[in-house]
Protein backbone atom coordinates (compact mmCIF):
# COMPACT_ATOMS: atom_id res chain seq x y z
CA UNK A 1 0.00 0.00 0.00
CA UNK A 2 1.23 3.19 -0.92
CA UNK A 3 2.00 6.33 1.18
CA UNK A 4 -0.97 8.11 0.00
CA UNK A 5 -3.14 5.41 0.43
CA UNK A 6 -2.54 5.40 4.02
CA UNK A 7 -3.39 9.16 4.39
CA UNK A 8 -6.44 9.45 1.96
CA UNK A 9 -7.75 6.24 4.37
CA UNK A 10 -7.04 8.20 7.59
CA UNK A 11 -8.28 11.12 5.83
CA UNK A 12 -11.96 9.58 5.45
CA UNK A 13 -11.51 7.86 9.01
CA UNK A 14 -11.56 11.81 10.61
CA UNK A 15 -13.96 12.79 8.29
CA UNK A 16 -16.28 9.93 9.45
CA UNK A 17 -15.63 9.97 12.83
CA UNK A 18 -15.60 13.99 12.77
CA UNK A 19 -19.60 13.34 10.94
CA UNK A 20 -20.50 10.57 13.59
CA UNK A 21 -19.53 12.89 16.45
CA UNK A 22 -21.73 15.01 15.38
CA UNK A 23 -24.28 13.33 14.91
CA UNK A 24 -24.64 11.86 18.48
CA UNK A 25 -24.18 15.47 19.61
CA UNK A 26 -27.36 16.39 17.36
CA UNK A 27 -28.97 12.94 18.75
CA UNK A 28 -28.12 14.13 22.29
CA UNK A 29 -29.82 18.03 21.68
CA UNK A 30 -32.65 16.68 19.99
CA UNK A 31 -33.20 13.99 23.09
CA UNK A 32 -32.44 16.21 25.77
CA UNK A 33 -34.99 18.92 24.42
CA UNK A 34 -37.39 16.74 23.60
CA UNK A 35 -37.35 15.11 27.62
CA UNK A 36 -37.08 18.92 28.75
CA UNK A 37 -40.51 19.26 26.94
CA UNK A 38 -41.55 16.26 28.22
CA UNK A 39 -40.91 17.41 31.63
CA UNK A 40 -41.98 20.84 31.22
CA UNK A 41 -44.96 21.07 28.53
CA UNK A 42 -45.02 24.93 28.75
CA UNK A 43 -41.63 25.01 26.79
CA UNK A 44 -43.61 24.16 23.91
CA UNK A 45 -46.10 26.86 24.40
CA UNK A 46 -45.87 29.65 22.16
CA UNK A 47 -47.12 32.24 24.77
CA UNK A 48 -44.23 30.82 26.95
CA UNK A 49 -41.32 32.91 25.20
CA UNK A 50 -43.68 35.98 26.06
CA UNK A 51 -43.48 35.00 29.94
CA UNK A 52 -39.50 34.50 29.77
CA UNK A 53 -38.76 37.59 27.47
CA UNK A 54 -41.09 39.66 30.84
CA UNK A 55 -39.29 37.50 33.07
CA UNK A 56 -35.35 38.53 31.77
CA UNK A 57 -36.51 42.03 31.08
CA UNK A 58 -37.41 42.81 34.51
CA UNK A 59 -34.81 40.95 36.30
CA UNK A 60 -31.92 42.88 34.18
CA UNK A 61 -33.83 46.19 33.63
CA UNK A 62 -36.51 46.94 35.96
CA UNK A 63 -35.55 49.75 38.26
CA UNK A 64 -36.19 48.94 41.81
CA UNK A 65 -34.98 45.45 41.05
CA UNK A 66 -36.97 42.47 41.40
CA UNK A 67 -36.58 38.88 43.76
CA UNK A 68 -36.97 35.92 41.12
CA UNK A 69 -38.66 33.58 43.68
CA UNK A 70 -41.39 36.72 43.72
CA UNK A 71 -41.68 36.63 40.08
CA UNK A 72 -42.02 32.99 39.58
CA UNK A 73 -44.59 32.50 42.09
CA UNK A 74 -46.24 35.75 41.11
CA UNK A 75 -46.58 33.86 37.69
CA UNK A 76 -48.06 30.63 38.99
CA UNK A 77 -50.64 32.35 41.38
CA UNK A 78 -51.44 34.20 38.26
CA UNK A 79 -51.69 31.16 35.98
CA UNK A 80 -54.05 29.30 38.71
CA UNK A 81 -56.58 32.50 39.10
CA UNK A 82 -56.86 32.76 35.09
CA UNK A 83 -58.76 29.64 35.40
CA UNK A 84 -61.66 31.20 37.36
CA UNK A 85 -62.12 29.17 39.65
CA UNK A 86 -62.05 30.12 43.44
CA UNK A 87 -61.47 27.08 44.99
CA UNK A 88 -58.37 26.78 42.80
CA UNK A 89 -55.52 28.65 44.33
CA UNK A 90 -51.63 28.69 44.56
CA UNK A 91 -50.51 29.50 48.05
CA UNK A 92 -46.25 30.63 48.32
CA UNK A 93 -44.08 29.77 50.41
CA UNK A 94 -45.47 30.74 54.14
CA UNK A 95 -49.21 30.57 52.63
CA UNK A 96 -48.92 27.11 51.35
CA UNK A 97 -47.24 26.18 54.79
CA UNK A 98 -50.20 27.56 56.75
CA UNK A 99 -52.87 25.93 54.85
CA UNK A 100 -51.28 22.74 55.49
CA UNK A 101 -51.03 23.33 59.32
CA UNK A 102 -54.87 24.27 59.14
CA UNK A 103 -55.40 20.42 58.17
CA UNK A 104 -53.04 18.93 60.98
CA UNK A 105 -54.36 18.04 64.53
CA UNK A 106 -52.12 20.12 66.30
CA UNK A 107 -49.81 23.76 65.77
CA UNK A 108 -46.98 25.28 68.03
CA UNK A 109 -47.75 28.20 70.00
CA UNK A 110 -49.55 29.17 73.31
CA UNK A 111 -53.37 28.65 72.68
CA UNK A 112 -55.20 31.73 73.09
CA UNK A 113 -58.01 33.00 70.68
CA UNK A 114 -57.57 36.85 70.99
CA UNK A 115 -60.15 39.69 70.15
CA UNK A 116 -59.43 43.82 69.64
CA UNK A 117 -61.20 46.31 71.83
CA UNK A 118 -60.81 49.62 71.34
CA UNK A 119 -57.27 49.50 71.19
CA UNK A 120 -56.57 46.63 73.53
CA UNK A 121 -56.20 42.84 72.48
CA UNK A 122 -57.97 40.36 75.12
CA UNK A 123 -57.88 36.96 75.65
CA UNK A 124 -61.07 35.92 74.62
CA UNK A 125 -60.52 32.03 75.11
CA UNK A 126 -57.80 29.45 76.44
CA UNK A 127 -57.79 26.59 74.02
CA UNK A 128 -57.99 23.65 76.46
CA UNK A 129 -54.72 21.78 77.04
CA UNK A 130 -52.53 24.54 75.38
CA UNK A 131 -49.56 26.08 77.15
CA UNK A 132 -51.66 29.21 78.08
CA UNK A 133 -53.63 27.93 80.18
CA UNK A 134 -51.46 25.95 82.15
CA UNK A 135 -49.17 29.20 82.62
CA UNK A 136 -51.95 30.73 84.44
CA UNK A 137 -53.55 33.43 81.99
CA UNK A 138 -57.32 33.92 81.92
CA UNK A 139 -60.24 35.09 79.58
CA UNK A 140 -60.46 38.36 79.25
CA UNK A 141 -56.70 39.39 80.58
CA UNK A 142 -55.78 42.86 78.58
CA UNK A 143 -52.65 41.73 76.79
CA UNK A 144 -50.11 45.22 77.69
CA UNK A 145 -46.16 43.60 76.68
CA UNK A 146 -44.99 40.68 74.81
CA UNK A 147 -41.45 40.31 75.75
CA UNK A 148 -41.14 43.30 76.58
CA UNK A 149 -42.89 44.92 73.73
CA UNK A 150 -45.69 47.05 73.69
CA UNK A 151 -48.82 45.94 71.83
CA UNK A 152 -50.39 49.55 71.39
CA UNK A 153 -50.89 50.34 67.93
CA UNK A 154 -49.84 46.98 66.52
CA UNK A 155 -51.94 44.95 64.01
CA UNK A 156 -53.05 41.76 64.56
CA UNK A 157 -50.30 39.47 62.90
CA UNK A 158 -47.43 41.20 64.20
CA UNK A 159 -48.83 40.52 67.94
CA UNK A 160 -49.19 36.60 66.40
CA UNK A 161 -45.90 36.91 65.13
CA UNK A 162 -44.21 37.77 68.88
CA UNK A 163 -46.79 35.26 70.26
CA UNK A 164 -45.93 32.12 68.33
CA UNK A 165 -41.79 30.68 68.47
CA UNK A 166 -40.83 27.39 68.33
CA UNK A 167 -41.64 24.56 70.89
CA UNK A 168 -39.85 24.73 74.03
CA UNK A 169 -38.99 28.67 73.81
CA UNK A 170 -40.42 30.75 76.43
CA UNK A 171 -42.68 34.14 75.84
CA UNK A 172 -42.99 36.41 78.96
CA UNK A 173 -46.71 38.09 78.62
CA UNK A 174 -47.19 40.99 80.40
CA UNK A 175 -50.97 41.41 81.37
CA UNK A 176 -53.56 43.43 82.73
CA UNK A 177 -55.86 41.05 84.69
CA UNK A 178 -59.24 42.73 86.10
CA UNK A 179 -59.36 43.24 89.90
CA UNK A 180 -55.60 43.20 90.17
CA UNK A 181 -53.77 46.00 90.59
CA UNK A 182 -50.81 46.86 88.74
CA UNK A 183 -49.83 44.51 85.43
CA UNK A 184 -48.86 40.89 86.06
CA UNK A 185 -46.01 38.99 83.63
CA UNK A 186 -46.45 35.14 83.03
CA UNK A 187 -43.99 33.16 81.41
CA UNK A 188 -45.12 30.44 79.03
CA UNK A 189 -43.61 28.31 77.56
CA UNK A 190 -44.31 27.71 73.56
CA UNK A 191 -45.66 24.37 72.78
CA UNK A 192 -48.09 22.16 71.31
CA UNK A 193 -51.91 23.60 70.61
CA UNK A 194 -54.45 20.78 69.59
CA UNK A 195 -56.85 21.68 66.67
CA UNK A 196 -60.38 20.72 67.87
CA UNK A 197 -63.02 20.56 65.22
CA UNK A 198 -65.20 18.07 66.87
CA UNK A 199 -67.73 19.04 70.65
CA UNK A 200 -70.76 17.32 72.49
CA UNK A 201 -72.55 17.70 74.78
CA UNK A 202 -75.70 15.61 76.28
CA UNK A 203 -79.21 16.88 75.98
CA UNK A 204 -82.33 16.47 77.66
CA UNK A 205 -84.19 13.50 76.84
CA UNK A 206 -80.82 11.00 75.99
CA UNK A 207 -80.39 13.26 72.22
CA UNK A 208 -76.55 13.24 72.16
CA UNK A 209 -75.73 16.69 70.21
CA UNK A 210 -72.08 16.61 68.15
CA UNK A 211 -70.70 19.07 66.32
CA UNK A 212 -68.60 19.17 63.76
CA UNK A 213 -66.18 22.68 62.70
CA UNK A 214 -64.83 21.38 59.65
CA UNK A 215 -63.03 17.92 58.02
CA UNK A 216 -59.49 17.63 59.51
CA UNK A 217 -56.85 14.90 59.98
CA UNK A 218 -57.95 13.65 62.86
CA UNK A 219 -61.54 14.70 62.94
CA UNK A 220 -63.09 11.15 62.61
CA UNK A 221 -60.65 10.12 65.69
CA UNK A 222 -62.63 12.85 67.62
CA UNK A 223 -65.99 11.86 66.17
CA UNK A 224 -65.54 8.43 67.47
CA UNK A 225 -64.20 9.04 70.90
CA UNK A 226 -67.72 11.60 71.17
CA UNK A 227 -69.92 9.19 69.87
CA UNK A 228 -68.25 6.71 72.85
CA UNK A 229 -68.69 9.34 75.49
CA UNK A 230 -72.66 10.22 74.61
CA UNK A 231 -72.84 5.91 74.21
CA UNK A 232 -72.14 5.43 77.98
CA UNK A 233 -74.35 8.58 79.20
CA UNK A 234 -76.92 6.86 77.40
CA UNK A 235 -77.51 8.07 74.11
CA UNK A 236 -80.73 7.35 72.58
CA UNK A 237 -80.75 9.69 69.50
CA UNK A 238 -78.23 11.60 67.65
CA UNK A 239 -78.18 15.25 66.47
CA UNK A 240 -75.92 16.36 64.24
CA UNK A 241 -74.82 19.92 63.70
CA UNK A 242 -73.25 20.81 60.51
CA UNK A 243 -74.31 24.52 60.12
CA UNK A 244 -71.56 27.18 59.35
CA UNK A 245 -69.32 23.88 58.30
CA UNK A 246 -67.47 24.33 55.15
CA UNK A 247 -65.72 20.87 54.63
CA UNK A 248 -62.06 19.92 54.29
CA UNK A 249 -60.59 16.80 53.85
CA UNK A 250 -62.59 13.91 52.13
CA UNK A 251 -61.25 10.91 54.01
CA UNK A 252 -62.28 11.61 57.54
CA UNK A 253 -65.64 12.76 56.13
CA UNK A 254 -65.95 8.93 54.77
CA UNK A 255 -65.15 7.67 57.44
CA UNK A 256 -67.87 8.89 59.69
CA UNK A 257 -70.08 7.75 57.57
CA UNK A 258 -69.12 4.42 57.68
CA UNK A 259 -70.63 4.52 61.08
CA UNK A 260 -74.09 5.43 59.56
CA UNK A 261 -74.61 4.11 56.34
CA UNK A 262 -75.31 0.17 55.75
CA UNK A 263 -72.46 -1.97 54.77
CA UNK A 264 -72.16 -2.27 51.27
CA UNK A 265 -74.12 0.99 50.39
CA UNK A 266 -72.22 4.03 48.52
CA UNK A 267 -71.13 7.05 50.35
CA UNK A 268 -70.57 9.02 47.76
CA UNK A 269 -69.25 8.90 44.11
CA UNK A 270 -66.25 11.22 42.60
CA UNK A 271 -65.92 11.60 38.79
CA UNK A 272 -62.63 13.02 37.43
CA UNK A 273 -62.23 14.77 34.60
CA UNK A 274 -63.45 13.17 31.04
CA UNK A 275 -64.75 9.96 33.23
CA UNK A 276 -61.22 8.97 33.38
CA UNK A 277 -61.52 7.79 36.61
CA UNK A 278 -63.86 7.23 38.92
CA UNK A 279 -64.06 6.22 42.71
CA UNK A 280 -66.72 4.76 44.25
CA UNK A 281 -66.49 4.89 47.92
CA UNK A 282 -68.88 1.89 49.36
CA UNK A 283 -69.38 1.79 53.75
CA UNK A 284 -67.13 -0.78 55.11
CA UNK A 285 -69.89 -0.40 58.22
CA UNK A 286 -68.70 -2.77 61.07
CA UNK A 287 -72.19 -3.03 62.92
CA UNK A 288 -75.59 -1.45 61.91
CA UNK A 289 -76.39 1.88 63.55
CA UNK A 290 -80.09 1.81 65.03
CA UNK A 291 -80.44 5.24 66.52
CA UNK A 292 -82.48 8.02 64.94
CA UNK A 293 -80.54 10.59 63.09
CA UNK A 294 -81.15 13.87 62.46
CA UNK A 295 -78.87 16.69 60.87
CA UNK A 296 -78.55 20.55 60.99
CA UNK A 297 -77.56 22.30 57.91
CA UNK A 298 -77.53 25.66 56.63
CA UNK A 299 -76.64 27.90 53.38
CA UNK A 300 -72.59 27.70 55.16
CA UNK A 301 -72.92 23.67 54.79
CA UNK A 302 -70.49 23.06 52.00
CA UNK A 303 -68.43 20.34 50.16
CA UNK A 304 -67.25 17.53 52.71
CA UNK A 305 -69.94 18.00 55.27
CA UNK A 306 -72.46 17.86 52.23
CA UNK A 307 -70.89 14.36 51.57
CA UNK A 308 -71.96 13.76 54.52
CA UNK A 309 -75.42 14.91 55.10
CA UNK A 310 -76.15 13.45 51.64
CA UNK A 311 -75.01 9.71 52.38
CA UNK A 312 -77.12 9.90 55.71
CA UNK A 313 -80.01 11.42 53.95
CA UNK A 314 -80.22 8.77 51.28
CA UNK A 315 -79.23 5.43 53.22
CA UNK A 316 -79.53 5.97 56.75
CA UNK A 317 -82.55 7.27 56.98
CA UNK A 318 -81.24 11.08 58.86
CA UNK A 319 -83.80 13.94 58.95
CA UNK A 320 -82.18 16.55 57.66
CA UNK A 321 -83.35 20.05 59.14
CA UNK A 322 -82.62 24.07 58.52
CA UNK A 323 -81.64 25.26 55.07
CA UNK A 324 -80.87 24.66 51.62
CA UNK A 325 -77.02 23.96 51.91
CA UNK A 326 -74.14 25.74 49.67
CA UNK A 327 -74.08 23.79 47.14
CA UNK A 328 -70.52 22.74 46.44
CA UNK A 329 -70.17 19.27 44.68
CA UNK A 330 -66.38 19.53 43.86
CA UNK A 331 -63.56 18.14 44.55
CA UNK A 332 -59.28 19.49 44.95
CA UNK A 333 -56.52 17.70 45.52
CA UNK A 334 -53.51 19.88 46.74
CA UNK A 335 -49.83 19.22 46.46
CA UNK A 336 -47.19 20.75 48.72
CA UNK A 337 -44.05 21.83 47.23
CA UNK A 338 -40.89 21.30 48.10
CA UNK A 339 -40.50 24.85 49.27
CA UNK A 340 -43.64 24.70 51.12
CA UNK A 341 -45.91 26.22 48.44
CA UNK A 342 -49.01 24.55 47.77
CA UNK A 343 -51.34 23.99 44.60
CA UNK A 344 -55.00 23.15 45.20
CA UNK A 345 -56.77 22.30 41.93
CA UNK A 346 -60.01 21.56 41.18
CA UNK A 347 -60.30 17.91 39.62
CA UNK A 348 -63.58 16.36 39.93
CA UNK A 349 -66.94 16.26 40.90
CA UNK A 350 -68.93 14.14 43.01
CA UNK A 351 -72.54 12.49 42.95
CA UNK A 352 -74.70 11.69 46.06
CA UNK A 353 -75.23 8.02 46.49
CA UNK A 354 -78.65 8.62 44.87
CA UNK A 355 -76.74 9.36 41.78
CA UNK A 356 -77.72 13.82 42.04
CA UNK A 357 -74.68 16.31 40.88
CA UNK A 358 -75.51 19.25 43.94
CA UNK A 359 -72.87 22.13 42.68
CA UNK A 360 -74.29 25.19 43.05
CA UNK A 361 -78.32 23.31 43.40
CA UNK A 362 -77.24 22.16 47.02
CA UNK A 363 -78.68 19.77 49.07
CA UNK A 364 -82.95 20.47 50.47
CA UNK A 365 -83.86 20.02 54.08
CA UNK A 366 -86.46 17.46 54.83
CA UNK A 367 -87.77 20.18 57.05
CA UNK A 368 -86.95 23.57 55.92
CA UNK A 369 -86.23 25.91 58.78
CA UNK A 370 -85.02 29.47 58.74
CA UNK A 371 -82.82 30.71 61.17
CA UNK A 372 -83.98 34.06 62.62
CA UNK A 373 -83.41 37.36 61.20
CA UNK A 374 -80.83 38.41 63.76
CA UNK A 375 -79.21 35.02 63.30
CA UNK A 376 -77.80 36.12 60.20
CA UNK A 377 -76.75 40.12 60.73
CA UNK A 378 -72.99 40.65 60.14
CA UNK A 379 -70.47 40.91 62.45
CA UNK A 380 -69.21 44.07 63.17
CA UNK A 381 -65.57 45.20 62.51
CA UNK A 382 -63.04 45.69 65.33
CA UNK A 383 -62.48 49.96 65.97
CA UNK A 384 -66.05 50.27 65.64
CA UNK A 385 -66.75 54.32 66.91
CA UNK A 386 -70.63 55.82 66.34
CA UNK A 387 -71.58 58.12 68.24
CA UNK A 388 -74.82 60.71 67.16
CA UNK A 389 -74.78 62.45 63.75
CA UNK A 390 -73.39 59.23 62.31
CA UNK A 391 -74.96 56.94 59.83
CA UNK A 392 -75.00 54.10 57.53
CA UNK A 393 -74.60 50.31 57.43
CA UNK A 394 -73.05 49.65 61.00
CA UNK A 395 -75.65 52.11 62.28
CA UNK A 396 -78.43 50.11 60.64
CA UNK A 397 -76.63 46.41 62.18
CA UNK A 398 -76.43 47.60 65.76
CA UNK A 399 -80.31 49.22 65.67
CA UNK A 400 -81.64 45.62 64.70
CA UNK A 401 -79.03 43.56 66.98
CA UNK A 402 -80.39 46.39 70.17
CA UNK A 403 -83.77 45.31 68.97
CA UNK A 404 -83.38 41.87 68.71
CA UNK A 405 -82.48 41.62 72.73
CA UNK A 406 -85.06 44.20 73.69
CA UNK A 407 -84.11 47.96 73.17
CA UNK A 408 -86.24 50.48 71.81
CA UNK A 409 -84.56 52.16 68.95
CA UNK A 410 -86.97 54.23 67.82
CA UNK A 411 -87.46 55.84 64.19
CA UNK A 412 -85.39 56.83 61.87
CA UNK A 413 -83.24 53.27 60.68
CA UNK A 414 -79.58 54.40 59.35
CA UNK A 415 -79.19 57.35 61.61
CA UNK A 416 -77.69 57.29 64.97
CA UNK A 417 -79.93 59.96 66.71
CA UNK A 418 -80.76 60.83 70.44
CA UNK A 419 -83.45 57.60 70.33
CA UNK A 420 -80.75 55.47 69.63
CA UNK A 421 -77.90 56.58 72.01
CA UNK A 422 -80.92 56.71 74.75
CA UNK A 423 -80.99 52.62 73.92
CA UNK A 424 -77.16 52.06 73.81
CA UNK A 425 -77.34 53.80 77.66
CA UNK A 426 -79.69 51.91 78.83
CA UNK A 427 -78.00 48.51 77.95
CA UNK A 428 -74.81 50.16 79.01
CA UNK A 429 -76.18 50.55 82.22
CA UNK A 430 -77.62 47.60 82.87
CA UNK A 431 -74.68 45.55 81.57
CA UNK A 432 -72.14 47.72 83.74
CA UNK A 433 -70.32 49.51 81.25
CA UNK A 434 -69.38 53.17 81.13
CA UNK A 435 -72.13 54.71 80.50
CA UNK A 436 -71.37 57.03 77.04
CA UNK A 437 -74.01 56.18 74.56
CA UNK A 438 -71.69 55.79 72.05
CA UNK A 439 -70.84 52.34 70.56
CA UNK A 440 -67.43 51.04 70.42
CA UNK A 441 -66.06 47.48 70.76
CA UNK A 442 -67.07 46.50 74.28
CA UNK A 443 -70.55 47.60 74.00
CA UNK A 444 -70.62 45.71 70.50
CA UNK A 445 -69.07 42.71 72.45
CA UNK A 446 -71.32 42.46 74.85
CA UNK A 447 -74.40 42.99 72.54
CA UNK A 448 -73.27 40.37 70.08
CA UNK A 449 -73.09 37.81 73.58
CA UNK A 450 -76.40 38.82 74.22
CA UNK A 451 -77.36 37.65 70.95
CA UNK A 452 -75.47 34.26 70.74
CA UNK A 453 -77.41 33.56 74.24
CA UNK A 454 -80.49 34.50 72.93
CA UNK A 455 -80.10 32.30 69.40
CA UNK A 456 -79.07 29.32 71.99
CA UNK A 457 -81.99 29.77 73.85
CA UNK A 458 -84.57 29.77 70.68
CA UNK A 459 -82.69 28.09 68.12
CA UNK A 460 -85.85 27.05 66.06
CA UNK A 461 -83.90 24.95 63.92
CA UNK A 462 -82.27 23.10 66.80
CA UNK A 463 -85.85 22.87 68.18
CA UNK A 464 -87.29 21.08 65.57
CA UNK A 465 -84.65 18.31 65.02
CA UNK A 466 -85.41 17.70 68.80
CA UNK A 467 -89.02 17.37 68.39
CA UNK A 468 -88.15 14.82 65.68
CA UNK A 469 -85.69 13.13 67.63
CA UNK A 470 -88.30 13.00 70.59
CA UNK A 471 -90.94 11.48 67.74
CA UNK A 472 -88.56 9.04 66.39
CA UNK A 473 -87.36 7.58 69.78
CA UNK A 474 -91.06 7.17 70.80
CA UNK A 475 -92.40 5.51 67.67
CA UNK A 476 -89.39 3.31 67.95
CA UNK A 477 -90.25 2.57 71.87
CA UNK A 478 -93.98 1.69 70.65
CA UNK A 479 -92.14 -0.71 68.37
CA UNK A 480 -90.88 -2.78 70.64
Amino acid sequence: MSIYGEKAVKQRRQVKLAVLIVIVCAVGFVGGRYSMVLQNPIIKEKAFGNLSYSYKEIMKDYLNGADAKKLIDGASEGMVNSLGDPYSVFLSGEKGEAYMQSYQDHFVGIGVEIRQEDGAYIIDNLIKGAPSAKAGLKKEDAIVNVDGKSVKGLVFDDLKNLLQGKAGTTVNIQIQRAGASGLLTIPVIRGDVPVLTVSSEMRAGGIGEITISRFAEKTAEEFDAAVKSLQKQGMKSLLLDLRGNPGGLLNPTIEIANRFVPKGKTIVQVVYKDEKQVLTHKSSQKEPWRLPIAILVDSHTASSAEVLTAALKDTAGAQVVGEKTFGKGIVQNFNQLNDGSVLKLTEAQWRTPNGQWIHKKGIEPNVTVAAPDYALLPRLDAGLKLTVGDYGDNVVTVQKMLQAIGYQVGAGFGIYNASMAAAVRTFQEQESLPVTGDMNDRTAYRILNRLTDKFQSEDPQRNKAVELLETAESGSAAAK
